[in-house]
């Protein structure tokens, strides 16, 4: 496999110039170019493969495990992977097309088939053969899986296979491994795996015969997507983009997001619209308004950060709801007192108006008990509709605390000066 930096300075460059990405890829050894194309993102995947030819496809796929493999062919159409799959060899052609058979969201479309099942009672010396003929066929070191009249009953790790030989049973050294039903989604295969760290898992069938193992660097690879993924969402940024991209593919991606947060801001500006007269009475309160404002938001903000996490690791559910929004409502109020008190402070010894600093420091408790709310309720709401509970929720978040604010804070200083 390509060294680390290398691989590194050629996934830079197939980034960094798009025009020149094919003959860059092309001048990667291929018993390399499989690897280097499993570490680009999807998009990235795909704009190569169809660019490369049948042979070139074949025979960088031919340098894979079948798992690896089947990742990569999930991205060419369906007549293109049949006429494929063709010209693959008989045991990884085999081993693919049952592997494709399955949902990639599914723990079936993330497992690996380099394993072996060996019954309980052999021996070293039987399972030490068998070992041996799998790392001819397949070049690696398996996962040795332990069954009983066909069911799992667990593995035996590689190292005890080092300590132990000759005519001793192996059953004295087998430990349980997790498990998992091989239709269940990844979010329950990261679950799984949470609660087993560093562990394998293995899938099962619906009649719990094995049909494969998730090793622990396949499930941290799918929860680094994931993260990147949330991160992505966060922003209102495309899963589309990359960092690399031209200035009109990031406009594309982002434009509509942009917009979307244009017309929250008129919003927010036709509530500022409301109280001109006494803007314009009383100009000081302009110079208040956008702490009130920004404090609101960033509130809002935190809570939706620690209600997404929340979401994410599954520790929230209908029963912890009510809990949840009354916290970050209480939590909003009293870093609302906290902030009042300083800022009404501030305008008292700045400008010498007591009025003036009661307003903004009850106005500052108010927005950020609306904050906590928006914040703990958006994500919850989307969630519940199917949507993601990320994806720029803090859109919409700032609005409420942005309109709230304004019509909270201005509101009393109209009550108060008219």
């Amino acid at each position: 496999m390509v060294k680390k930096k290398t691989q590194n300075n050629l996934m830079y460059k197939i980034l960094s110039c798009p025009k020149e990405r094919i003959s860059i890829f092309r001048k990667i050894p291929e018993n390399n170019q499989g690897f280097v194309l499993l570490n680009l993102s999807k998009r990235l995947q795909q704009k190569i493969m169809s660019r490369l030819s049948d042979r070139e496809l074949i025979e960088l796929v031919d340098y894979l495990d079948p798992g690896k493999a089947t990742d990569l062919l999930q991205n060419v159409n369906g007549k293109r992977r049949k006429k494929l799959l063709e010209k693959l060899g008989k045991e990884i052609k085999e081993k693919v097309e049952f592997l494709l058979k399955f949902n990639p969201k599914t723990a079936a479309g993330i497992m690996s088939l380099d394993y072996v099942e060996v019954d309980k009672d052999i021996t070293f010396e039987q399972l030490s053969e068998i070992i041996k003929k799998h790392e001819i066929g397949t070049g690696k070191f398996p996962t040795i899986l332990v069954v009983e009249d066909g069911f799992l009953i667990g593995e035996l790790a590689g190292h005890v296979l080092a300590l132990h030989k000759g005519k001793e049973k192996i059953n004295k050294y087998i430990r349980e491994l997790s498990h998992i039903e091989y239709n269940r989604d990844e979010d329950e295969v990261i679950d799984t795996f949470k609660k087993n760290m560093h562990d394998k898992i293995v899938v099962l069938d619906e009649d719990n015969s094995i049909l494969g193992v998730i090793c622990s660097d396949d499930i941290l690879k799918l929860i680094g997507e994931y993260s990147v993924s949330s991160l992505r969402d966060f922003a209102g940024v495309s899963e589309e983009e990359d960092v690399l991209d031209s200035a009109l593919t990031k406009v594309k991606n982002r434009y509509k997001w942009l917009i979307i947060n244009l017309g929250t801001a008129f919003l927010a500006a036709s509530v500022v619209s409301l109280f001109q007269e006494t803007i314009s009475a009383f100009v000081l309160l302009a110079v208040y308004m956008p702490i009130v404002a920004g404090m609101g938001g960033n509130a809002g903000t935190q809570t939706l950060a620690v209600v997404v996490r929340g979401l994410a690791l599954k520790e929230i559910n209908l029963k912890t709801t009510k809990k949840i929004i009354i916290n970050e409502v209480l939590a909003g109020g009293i870093n609302g007192i906290i902030s009042g008190v300083l800022v009404a402070i501030a305008a008292i010894l700045w400008n010498n108006n007591p009025v003036l600093g009661l307003i903004v420091g009850l106005s500052m408790v108010i927005n950020l008990i609306i904050s906590g709310f928006f914040g703990a309720i958006t994500p919850l709401v989307m969630k519940k509709l199917g949507k993601d509970p990320a994806s720029s929720a803090t859109i919409f978040i700032t609005t409420a605390t942005d309109v709230f604010g304004f019509i909270v804070f201005l509101g009393l200083a109209t009550l108060y000066y008219n």
